[in-house]
């Protein structure tokens, strides 16, 4: 909401409170450093004659309101935040559920006396009558978007903007005001910066005040509430409203409302120690969403990021499981996301210099419905630019295992973090399954001539047990990404994607062959100890040695056929690879029968 006036900044903050005789009070409260003229300004003329009675039977009129005390020392909360809570005071909304359902029926726009008194039929505290008149006003009062282009239209008397049930940010706080007094209940409307529509990060804020507010005194002490922003939001272009209730701004911590609210007088800021504005211009903005998703903090907390050595990082902490998404001008390519059981954190290599626009999105991680809500927003200054951090395009976001790997059955990882370095070209990643289910898993690598199958042949599941070991050997040196696929045993259908890692390997002697190609009758736990390369040496005696169970015989066939023997749990011997192209394992599964099936094929090397 931007505020329409251009009245100057230290001005003064006029009350209007009724007592039961009927007898209005005009009170002036001046900055320190200015003197009212008390004698001209304090008159005791007739108010209005009749004061509707506002609560239920067993109301006797009016309370009388006091004069509002400014802000001292019982009302300040310390800054920064303590993560308590996002209310200045405890608050059970359920137990507005009837008064909010109340008071979002009634509908009166004749007088704001007749609003208030219907709408308090059902609010016996103080804090129930805010809460009747705040879910009202959120609720019936839209942000006038062409009022706010063109002033000559626009009016914030409390009358007009419940007739109209359009106004602006200044309309809101003067009606909610309003409101608060006919109800017996101190309320100051605010003045000051915000960052609201159209701010942009790491702008400076001069001249007039853009944006009003409210404080209201309840059991004792002074709290904050912006019903402007409380009712919805405008489109990016101010021509449409949308009516978004949104529980942040009322009665929000001052710790967290200074985020975006920056009073023209401090004292209002209700905490200590106070900021500056340029404290309030450097900090992050945190959008609403961000707490209300159970967030705590994100680092760093400036809102401008500069790069080192072509890296800038982030992190978030959260209370709950939370899963995040991030967009880096529009996608999510040139980083790496790693979700934490308490939060993220995510290494940001732009590949180009300049400035960058990084937003972070995060949903709860029990709704598979819900959205990704934007959370924050960076910009990231680029000076030079890590061209060995480019990811392949099939990388996807959060990398490596978490939280959330773990609910899908993948425990005790042997690579907790996302990157797996190998000098050799190999690696061996090892989980305990801690759910009945079938592992796949791929290879893949930009301009790559491997396709997915042959890719696939480059990783060997062994299963012993409950732990599944996936050894790696890759094709050529560069940065792969492993995905990982499972799917319920008992599931008949597709493997869902899981997670990936990214592999890298800078050595260029790194060149493997694929393991041996596997056939439907080689089971899950069946091991080969050697060969594990796919491609054996031509006119060579080549040794075998394969852990399988349940068999009673096996051949290997080359240009001759030849047995293996069983001990140990071991079926070993040797086959000669001279005049043949390729090598089958076979199985007999018993001894009576005298079909076979083939287990494993190899190749042989071309002479």
């Amino acid at each position: 909401g931007r505020r329409v006036s251009r009245e100057p900044r230290e001005k003064t903050q006029t009350v209007t409170p009724y007592s039961n005789e009927g007898t209005q009070v005009t009170v002036e409260i001046h900055p320190k450093n200015t003197t009212g003229q008390l004698i001209k300004k304090l008159s005791l003329g007739k108010g209005p004659q009749r004061l509707p009675s506002l609560r239920g039977q067993d109301n006797k009129g009016f309370q009388r309101t006091e004069a509002p005390q400014p802000p001292g020392g019982k009302d300040l909360h310390a800054y920064p935040w303590d993560k308590s809570s996002l209310k200045s005071m405890p608050v059970d909304l359920q137990q507005f559920e009837k008064l909010d359902a109340y008071a979002l029926k009634v509908n009166v726009t004749n007088s704001v006396e007749e609003l208030v008194k219907a709408l308090l039929k059902q609010a016996r505290t103080d804090l129930e009558k805010v809460r009747a008149i705040w879910m009202w006003i959120c609720h019936h009062i839209e942000y006038d978007v062409v009022g706010y282009r063109d002033k000559s239209q626009l009016s914030s008397k409390p009358i007009d903007v419940l007739q109209t049930g359009k106004s602006i940010c200044e309309g809101y706080a003067e009606l909610f005001e309003h409101m608060c007094s006919i109800a017996g209940i101190q309320c100051m409307k605010l003045s000051g910066y915000s960052k609201g529509h159209g701010y942009k990060i790491g702008q400076t804020f001069t001249g007039d005040s853009d944006h009003a507010w409210n404080a209201v005194y309840l059991e004792g002490r002074w709290h904050l509430l912006d019903s402007t922003w409380g009712s919805g939001s405008v489109d990016d272009s101010l021509t449409k409203f949308t009516f978004r209730y949104n529980e942040f701004y009322f009665l929000t911590h001052p710790a967290l409302f200074i985020n975006n609210h920056f009073p023209d007088n401090s004292n209002w800021q209700l905490l200590k120690p106070t900021l500056t504005l340029r404290d309030f211009e450097n900090n992050m903005l945190h959008k609403s969403n961000f707490y209300m998703l159970g967030l705590l903090s994100a680092q760093p907390e400036a809102a401008v990021i500069q790069t080192v050595n072509g890296k800038a990082s982030v992190s978030v902490d959260c209370r709950a499981a939370t899963l995040f998404m991030f967009k880096l001008k529009g996608t999510d390519e040139h980083g790496l996301m790693t979700l934490k059981k308490h939060g993220m954190k995510l290494d940001i290599y732009p590949q180009k210099t300049g400035s960058h626009k990084l937003q972070i999105f995060a949903k709860p991680s029990k709704a598979s419905e819900a959205v990704y809500e934007c959370v924050l927003e960076y910009v990231v200054e680029c000076k030079t630019v890590d061209k060995a951090m480019r990811f392949p395009k099939d990388l996807h976001q959060p990398v490596g295992p978490s939280w959330f790997t773990e609910r899908q059955g993948f425990l005790r990882p042997s690579h907790p973090e996302p990157v797996i370095h190998t000098n050799d070209g190999r690696c061996s990643v090892t989980f305990t399954l801690g759910k009945d289910i079938s592992v796949l898993a791929s290879l893949h690598c930009d301009n790559s001539s491997l396709t997915e199958d042959a890719s696939r042949r480059h990783i060997m599941q062994i299963h012993r047990g409950n732990q599944i070991e996936l050894k790696i050997h890759l094709p050529h040196a560069g940065n792969f990404v492993l995905k990982i696929y499972a799917k319920k045993k008992s599931d008949p259908g597709n493997y869902d994607y899981v997670f990936n890692y990214l592999i890298t390997c800078l050595n260029t002697e790194a060149k493997w062959p694929a393991f041996p190609q596997r056939y439907s009758k080689w089971a899950e736990d069946y091991e080969i100890l050697e060969p594990l390369s796919g491609l054996l040496p031509a006119n060579r005696n080549v040794q075998f040695k394969l852990k399988m169970h349940g068999i009673a015989k096996v051949l290997v066939q080359a240009k001759n056929t030849y047995r293996l023997t069983q001990s140990r749990g071991y079926w070993e011997g040797t086959c000669n690879t001279s005049g043949c192209r390729e090598v089958f394992v076979m199985v007999h599964e018993n001894a009576n029968h005298s079909f076979y099936s083939h287990v494993l094929k190899y190749e042989v090397e071309t002479q």
